[in-house]
């Protein structure tokens, strides 16, 4: 369930492959963007260090592929301990963490990616290990049931999610610090592609690191993974170089565009547009015209269109906002479409979640 890993050197987690994992900053100093999250943890770290102890317990929040495991990993770097990976949808019952728990040592990290998603069960067992640092083991079932206390060495615990809201009060409480981390503007993310086309020997001039960068959705993640792509099209259809003609092209070839939106994108606003006269329409409904999953579209494509200003949120369903119409050369509704501070579209019916 859990993996231990020795930080010397950038860990291949399970849904990585080994150039992946290459890409991942060695040092905090040497991740890009979210500057003021990175000061906040310098001092924490320092701080730490200085009183010989371990680091209090740490929440990283925020949409997904900003870099909360990349962060939890470079906690572990900068400490100088060993961390643990694991995530909340693995740990089935208290015996899965025992060992885990039992086997860190002093200031390790146990990170757990996706904690929105244990039982209450673990959250229970996992409160006073992480304020006391200790263990109720069950030695039985029933009626009779015997447990027996266990200490476990002071540790840190590494949270990340993508849904703040799902943690419990309880649960939030217990992390003595909270970071949300926010999509990158441009230029971080094109400093993150110039660093990651050094890495896989890309020569990318930086018009065409910007060009992709504007196309990455505000994500690290996707940017590497574009740069990816972006590399094959380079080495089979141009010269091997990365600039603004070649990443444009690569891109149309991609179906991502200017925006950065990408098909399903593209999908989700032409059917709030098409199907549902701009909205608003409930997330289920949304879902079902889509035929995906209501979950990722919340939690994958929602923030970034949001974000963006392509859609807007609010208690009676999702609005297409004007620049989405006008993006699609659809006739803005009398009403100028919703934007900022507007609500739904006049005189649209209203389908709630």
């Amino acid at each position: 369930m859990a993996r231990r890993t020795e930080v010397t050197t950038p860990e291949i987690l399970p849904q990585e492959t080994r150039a992946d994992a290459s890409l991942r900053p060695e040092r905090l100093a040497h991740f890009v963007g979210q500057d003021s999250v990175k000061e906040g943890l310098r001092i924490s770290i320092e701080a730490a260090i200085k009183r010989g102890e371990p680091l209090d317990h740490i929440l990283f929040h925020g949409p997904p592929g900003l870099g909360k495991t990349t962060l939890a990993m470079l906690l572990a770097r900068e400490m100088a301990v060993n961390i643990i990976n694991t995530s909340g949808p693995v740990i089935e019952k208290p015996a899965d963490l025992v060992g885990a728990l039992t086997n860190l040592r002093a200031g390790d990290i146990l990170f757990i990616d996706e904690i929105h998603r244990l039982r209450p069960v673990i959250e229970e067992f996992l409160y006073p290990a992480m304020e006391d640092f200790k263990v109720e083991v069950r030695l039985s079932e029933g009626p009779r049931a015997q447990t027996m206390t266990m200490s476990v060495e002071p540790f840190t615990l590494v949270g990340a999610t993508t849904r703040f809201g799902l943690l419990t009060a309880p649960m939030r409480a217990r992390f003595g610090i909270t970071e949300r981390l926010d999509f990158y503007p441009s230029r971080d993310l094109a400093r993150i592609i110039e660093r990651s086309a050094r890495i896989l020997g890309v020569e990318a001039t930086g018009a065409g690191a910007r060009e992709l960068a504007k196309r990455a959705r505000g994500t690290p993640r996707v940017a590497n993974r574009l740069l990816r792509r972006v590399r094959d099209f380079a080495q089979v259809r141009a010269d091997g170089v990365l600039d603004a003609s070649v990443v444009r092209d690569a891109l149309e070839l991609l179906n991502v565009d200017e925006y950065g939106l990408d098909g399903m994108d593209v999908r989700i606003l032409l059917t709030i547009i098409d199907n549902f006269g701009g909205g608003p329409v409930g997330l289920n409904s949304l879902a079902v015209a889509l035929g995906e999953d209501a979950g990722t579209i919340e939690e994958v494509y929602e923030p970034f269109l949001i974000q963006e200003g392509f859609m807007m949120r609010g208690p009676r369903g999702r609005v297409a906002t004007g620049k989405a119409f006008t993006r699609f050369g659809r006739p803005v509704p009398d009403g100028g479409g919703a934007g900022p501070g507007d609500g739904p579209v006049a005189g649209q019916p209203t389908l709630f979640n």
